[in-house]
């Protein structure tokens, strides 16, 4: 049976008629743009899925010590931090019927132990920048209340449990590679894999259509939601047994004064991510605004207090956002992260070890005083004392 057209009704009927991708490069290259042909299903809260390129020919080592031995050709996240690897082949590429899978394979394995958190962050902001596009529209769409750190840490650590796509992408999938693809999502637990058929359709002129067709979405759906990973959010129980057991007195003091303060006064929320979080909201102008996350990672082992400039931006307005940073308490670290935060329209999550916290005396108590200021709405002068 020959390939059908598909008609297009205008003013007139117009048929556009099958037409293959002329070099594997364009097909890329359209993926690479339109990453919405490949927005198929939704997100765990039921969100539509938007897949944004983190880079194309990911390099992909093969130990912590050499550079990339492969290339993938596209590495693309949504806002759960879920990865999709793909592969693009044409259909006359005979290495779309088996060779293909084993290359997958190898690149989602050693992706798996070989991308940092730090790795993937570079490589989707580089990507951004090569394209003219701003952080702050990127991100805005990732991360929600999240900062970077946390939002690239939990893509590392889906990365490491498996939690994957694994995409296949041709103008023409071929059976054995469908039958392929079904048999690997019946038998991966964490890991979806899918065929992506898409189809090119030329009219008169620049008219294109493309038809993207999934196979696999059964096998996916006929997996036991017992077999993947639950997510569990940090409770103030957990934060406090690393705090008591880990931290120096003096970290120790602040991180337990802002857990305090944020239970009196706002609302906790325990972060998903493998090592302890929780992030902060406080009640401004008649609205709960997340102000603050306190992460302590485990691998180094370190302890950090980020603040949610581009979420205040978002709820309060920039002049506001502004006499907040202006109020927070000298401390070097902290200091100049605000100055570059200043010349950002205050877009970003700026933070601060609480060891750093620590050496300024009175820090902790600086900051619980701006928090009280921004519930109250006061102007206050900056405190700017040691």
């Amino acid at each position: 049976m020959t390939d059908q057209p598909v008609f297009v009704l205008g003013g007139d009927l117009e048929a556009l008629e099958p037409a293959a991708f002329e070099t594997e490069e364009e097909f890329q290259e359209l993926l690479a743009r339109h990453p919405r042909v490949l927005d198929f299903g939704s997100l765990a809260d039921g969100r539509p899925l938007r897949l944004m390129l983190v880079a194309r020919e990911m390099g992909v080592p093969t130990s912590a010590e050499s550079g990339p031995a492969y290339w993938l050709d596209h590495l693309f996240v949504d806002a759960d931090g879920v990865p999709t690897l793909v592969e693009v082949k044409r259909a006359s590429d005979t290495r779309i019927r088996r060779e293909v899978v084993g290359q997958m394979l190898d690149y989602a394995a050693n992706g798996a132990r070989y991308w940092p958190a730090a790795l993937l962050r570079r490589s989707f902001e580089e990507t951004c920048a090569a394209d003219g596009r701003s952080l702050e529209e990127a991100y805005g769409e990732l991360l929600g209340d999240r900062s970077p750190e946390e939002f690239w840490t939990t893509v590392e650590e889906r990365l490491a449990a498996g939690q994957m796509r694994l995409l296949f992408v041709a103008d023409r999938i071929p059976l054995e590679l469908r039958a392929i693809v079904e048999f690997l999502n019946r038998q991966m637990r964490q890991t979806d894999v899918y065929a992506v058929e898409l189809t090119q359709y030329r009219g008169d002129g620049d008219l294109r259509v493309l038809v993207p067709r999934i196979h696999g979405e059964v096998a996916t759906a006929a997996k036991s939601p017992s077999s993947r990973r639950t997510t569990v959010k940090t409770t103030r129980d957990d934060m406090d047994t690393v705090i008591r057991t880990r931290l120096a007195p003096a970290p120790r003091r602040i991180a337990t004064a802002l857990l305090d303060h944020a239970a009196a006064r706002g609302r906790l929320e325990g972060g998903t991510a493998t090592y302890p979080s929780m992030s902060v909201h406080y009640p401004v102008a008649g609205r709960q605004v997340p102000v603050w996350t306190l992460s302590l990672y485990d691998t180094p082992a370190r302890e950090e207090l980020a603040f949610s400039f581009l979420s205040l931006t978002r709820h309060l307005g920039l002049d506001e956002t502004a006499a907040f940073a202006e109020s927070l308490p000298t401390v070097p670290e902290l200091t100049r992260k605000l100055e570059a935060q200043r010349e950002r329209n205050y877009k970003g999550w700026p933070s601060v070890p609480l060891t750093a916290l620590a050496a300024e005396p009175d820090a902790v108590e600086g900051i619980l005083a701006a928090i009280e200021q921004l519930m109250d709405g006061k102007e206050a002068p900056p405190d700017r004392s040691a």
